[in-house]
């Protein structure tokens, strides 16, 4: 069966598709009409390149100069594992005229290497360290697009969104934090259209896992006593508690979190208004939601009279307040992996929703750096953020400006409707 993921097939004649593909990306470009051959993965992609305004003749922005790449990247979770991609990546990206990248969870490139010849090509189109790969910036890529979709992909040649990209074929993984999940970056292999083929998608993915179990050897292992709540960007919340990693249906979550908030306890009565946007709840359906968590959880972890939990809980939503209250807001908004409990009706659950991004989001304009507002901006949730894309206009580089004001202006002409 053909992996959809990959292109082309394995038997297949990457120059036969060429002709078509360019042909089926002027049709989309110029009209919006998706053609064949173009993969499922790859239309998705060129209609999410799309909806950002990504123009098909532009190129990657630059985020990170020079004097903040290095000490960004020294203290970033994948500098651990970069010897181990080397190992594994870096003859064949020199032997083949390749490069090796890895990039960070928005898609910035933090480190590329390989050949020489290769770099100064790559450096033409800004396939270089500090730019933005993401989608939203720079059209369907395979490092922007395995963001985008959560999985390994593969990116063939005129199948990437920009123009200037089309002469190159790459395959890229997603990275994730061993203990929580979380998407760290992903790793990308760029070159000819050699790599067109399969086995450069197997080659990164299988790259990608053994990063992963490098990470969780020498990452700190979760303290055998300690527990620690995820809620962050899930619906279903994820619960590390004696080394075991509980995830948690989404009443048991918000339980968790309304208890999370008041760890001195709640009666009764007072979980029920935390949890219930029905005033008509009755306890006996409380009662019996407790009882499952307390038979999840294990004994002695949900106390009652007052419910209280009986072990400290930290939280990824306390890491966020506490650095936001020591002024740090790049660090605030790396810890920061989405709207808490997004889906959540729970009065408890909605408050602290809208508190924590909004002193997120006003402690991101008020410091008006424009990666940062630039990474809120192309997040899912602050895709129609107006007044962070006001703020993002207004600090960004004059080179950018023109594009970002045509956005303010559709969201607000959108907003107004």
């Amino acid at each position: 069966m053909t992996d959809p993921w990959a292109a082309p097939a394995a038997d297949a004649d990457p120059g036969a598709r060429l002709g078509r593909l360019h042909r089926a990306h002027e049709a989309f470009t110029s009209g919006g009409r998706l053609d064949a051959p173009v993969r499922p993965v790859v239309g998705q992609s060129w209609r999410r390149s799309a909806r950002a305004r990504v123009s098909p003749d532009g190129t990657a922005p630059v985020d990170l100069r020079a004097d903040e790449l290095g000490p960004y990247r020294d203290t970033h979770p994948l500098a651990r594992v970069m010897p181990t991609v080397r190992e594994l990546m870096g003859p064949y990206a020199m032997d083949g005229g390749h490069l090796l990248a890895v990039c960070d969870a928005h898609g910035r490139l933090l480190w590329v290497e390989g050949h020489a010849r290769a770099r100064r090509r790559a450096e033409r189109m800004n396939f270089v360290e500090g730019a933005r790969w993401a989608e939203t910036e720079a059209g369907t890529n395979a490092p922007g697009t395995a963001l985008a979709v959560g999985r390994p992909v593969q990116v063939f040649a005129a199948e990437h969104f920009l123009r200037p990209v089309q002469q190159w074929t790459c395959a890229a993984a997603p990275l994730h934090d061993p203990h929580t999940g979380r998407v760290l970056g992903a790793v990308d292999i760029t070159g000819g259209n050699e790599l067109a083929h399969p086995h450069s998608l197997a080659f990164v993915q299988a790259v990608a896992r053994a990063a992963e179990s490098q990470l969780a050897l020498l990452a700190p292992r979760p303290d055998d006593g300690a527990a620690r709540l995820c809620a962050l960007g899930r619906d279903e919340a994820l619960l590390t508690l004696g080394g075991r990693r509980i995830r948690l249906s989404r009443r048991h979550s918000e339980i968790l979190v309304a208890l999370a908030l008041h760890p001195e306890g709640l009666g009764g009565d007072g979980l029920l208004i935390e949890l219930y946007e029905d005033e008509s709840a009755h306890p006996v359906t409380l009662r019996a939601e407790l009882t499952r968590l307390r038979r999840l959880l294990g004994p002695g972890l949900l106390c009652s009279r007052p419910y209280r939990l009986g072990v400290p809980l930290d939280t990824d939503f306390d890491t966020v307040t506490r650095r936001l209250e020591s002024g740090s807001v790049a660090a605030a908004l790396g810890a920061y992996a989405g709207p808490l409990l997004p889906r959540s009706q729970a009065p408890a659950a909605v408050r602290l929703r809208h508190r924590i991004a909004g002193q997120l989001r006003a402690a991101l304009i008020a410091r008006g750096d424009p990666g940062l507002l630039a990474d809120w901006a192309y997040s899912p949730w602050g895709a129609e953020d107006l007044p962070v894309w006001r703020a993002l206009a207004a600090a960004a580089p004059p080179e950018r400006r023109a594009a970002l004001l045509a956005r303010v202006r559709g969201l607000d002409a959108e907003q107004r409707a």
